[in-house]
């Protein structure tokens, strides 16, 4: 059967089962970024946006995105250009072996649209779906976090994940007072 939808901006028509799941169909014309899992909807690790909300693809029939508009993470931005979200991950080392990360990515662009500038306890309901088997989550809620601020234009973020430099061009301290150096 073909599926008719708007893929990461672009009107595509794309061959499909019956049978498969949103998913399959991604994984099976080269958007690999969502991941398989679980297949049971519990892990959260692929993730996409349909109609700009978020849904786990491993159990999406494709019959029922026919028409829709989907957004992957291949959507955001590349590896030489990220786009805030990703970049805010990426500066806050919020992921180790990133296998979960597309998702919690997906499900953070999702929760900013709706909510600006969300509170710890939002950013927690928001990605209560989504497993990690890594981070411990404190450094994904500050990516989020961060992603807010760099969403509304404000703050100074370092290129290379480290503090920026304060008006006087010296390192911020802030989170290291006391420190061994001091």
């Amino acid at each position: 059967m073909e599926i008719d939808l708007t893929l990461n901006e672009t009107d595509v028509t794309l061959e499909a089962a019956r049978s498969d799941t949103l998913l399959d169909v991604l994984r099976d014309n080269g958007y690999t970024g969502a991941k398989r899992g679980c297949d049971t909807g519990d892990c959260g690790f692929c993730t996409v946006l349909v109609d700009g909300e978020p849904f786990k693809s491993c159990i999406r029939p494709i019959r029922q995105v026919d028409g829709g508009d989907v957004e992957t993470i291949e959507n955001l931005g590349t590896q030489d250009d990220l786009g805030p979200v990703q970049a805010a991950f990426v500066d806050n080392a919020a992921l180790q072996c990133g296998f979960c990360i597309p998702g919690m990515i997906m499900r953070s662009k999702a929760l900013l649209e709706a909510t600006p500038d969300p509170d710890e306890a939002e950013i927690r309901d928001a990605l209560s779906g989504n497993l990690c088997r890594c981070t411990g989550y404190e450094k994904i809620i500050d990516a989020v976090q961060d992603a807010s601020t760099r969403l509304a234009g404000d703050g100074d973020v370092a290129a290379d994940g480290g503090y920026p430099l304060t008006g006087d061009a010296s390192p911020r301290r802030d989170c290291h007072e006391g420190g061994v150096d001091e």
